[in-house]
């Protein structure tokens, strides 16, 4: 297996004794993730939980949208519009599900998110329990990612300014004080360019467009912050040691998403990466190709006729344990569709060489971030003339530890610091 060039997550420690470090006031011990039930924004949330060295010390809570039904038509509405008319159809139909109390009185979402451990985001509750705990338990991080959580992580800081540090991943646009810290990619910053300008009609810039350039509360990072970082690979690399250090070398692993507004695509594309792969596999060992649960069928279909009986590849079928982070501890190199910031940078941060399909595909701010990793040496464009043995090596992507220092300094420069003793 390859080294993985990964630094130790900081531990966030001054090296000086509690009691001259602001004592008990100033040592964080305890983090909030506010996330929308969607893994590409949640999964930024706990990335930077781990790279602050607070694992195991967070709760979970969600800003649940109401899916299916006439929610689906209506998604640009507020969540809590949302909200009511899902309860209106309940009071209507019935109610099947049910609350149970979790910790601090905060009632655990049991049938409505399918997970019996998730609290229901409540911004009043929360910053309740900050306030009243704050002398016994020092401040309270909360992190949160996602449009539907900026309401309530700007209201938790609004509610208990002394006794919060609320860091909010991606843009929310507009009023930046209202967070301690946000932290958003490069290309969210791409319309204030000219050449984002000639993209968007002006009616449209207040919308989508940042009102400002970055301020000093504003760490901007090259891709998506994840969980994927040494300790994990290291940990999926002991746990896939049996079914993936003996596949013969080198081992292609194919990630596979499905289409955006800005990233467009369909079978085409399936069957160009289809045709590509056929061109490069007598250079492979193994091909090992699993799709998101974003891939249309078409695109999976063709790629299963294509490779099912192939004797090198292996095609996840989804049952079992997802193999994805022991894919990113044993591949020699990855082919990834373009439409999946989170794919890439999880990939980008191994050091290993990353070929890209359907960039061309690509508008807007997602053609700015593949221009980004591709001016980086990060990534290549997939032509099917590769030879995968053939190895390339360029600077990893660290987004998560580089967001986490800033996060250590912001923290220092209010007296406050991570505490991460188990004594």
């Amino acid at each position: 297996m390859r080294s993985i060039r990964f630094p130790e997550p900081p531990n966030g420690s001054s090296g000086v004794p509690e009691i001259f470090d602001g004592g008990i006031y100033g040592a964080i011990r305890r983090a909030i993730v506010i996330g929308n039930g969607f893994p590409g924004a949640e999964n930024q949330c706990l990335g930077l939980v781990r790279a602050l060295g607070l694992s195991g010390r967070h709760s979970l809570y969600r800003v649940m949208r109401p899916r299916g039904g006439i929610n689906e038509w209506l998604h640009w509405l507020p969540v809590s519009v949302h909200k009511k008319l899902d309860l209106l159809i309940k009071q209507i139909f019935g109610d099947s599900s049910r609350k149970v109390e979790g910790k601090n009185g905060m009632p655990l979402l049991t049938k409505k998110t399918g997970l019996p451990h998730v609290l229901e985001a409540d911004a009043k509750q929360i910053a309740k329990v900050a306030r009243e705990t704050f002398d016994m338990d020092g401040p309270l991080l909360v992190i949160a990612s996602g449009r539907d959580t900026i309401s309530v992580a700007s209201s938790i800081k609004r509610f208990a300014p002394e006794n919060v540090f609320v860091v909010q991943i991606q843009h929310p646009r507009s009023q930046l004080d209202r967070f301690d810290l946000v932290i958003a990619p490069r290309h969210d910053y791409y319309p204030l360019t000219p050449h984002g300008r000639q993209q968007i009609p002006w009616l449209l810039r207040p919308w989508i467009t940042p009102c400002e350039p970055p301020g000093k509360n504003v760490v901007l990072t090259v891709g998506a912050l994840h969980q994927a970082d040494f300790a994990a690979l290291r940990s999926a690399a002991s746990t896939w040691l049996k079914e993936l250090a003996s596949l013969p070398k080198p081992l292609l692993v194919v990630n596979i998403g499905g289409p955006s507004s800005n990233c467009r695509y369909g079978v085409d594309l399936a069957k160009q990466l289809a045709a590509m792969l056929q061109n490069v596999i007598w250079s492979c060992g193994t091909v090992r190709i699993s799709f998101s649960c974003r891939t249309p069928e078409k695109v999976s279909e063709i790629l299963v006729k294509e490779f099912s009986a192939h004797p090198k590849v292996y095609i996840w079928d989804g049952e079992g344990l997802n193999p994805h982070l022991g894919h990113l501890a044993w591949a020699d190199a990855f082919v990834i569709t373009a439409d999946s910031v989170s794919m890439l940078s999880e990939a980008c941060s191994t050091g290993k060489p990353v070929y890209v399909i359907g960039a061309d595909r690509c508008t807007w701010k997602f053609a700015d971030f593949q221009k980004s990793l591709t001016e980086r040496g990060a990534v290549r464009p997939f032509t099917g003339k590769e030879d995968i043995s053939e190895s390339w090596s360029y600077s990893p992507l660290n987004d998560a530890v580089e967001a986490a220092n800033r996060v250590n300094l912001a923290l220092a420069a209010r007296g406050w610091r991570i505490h991460t003793s188990t004594i």
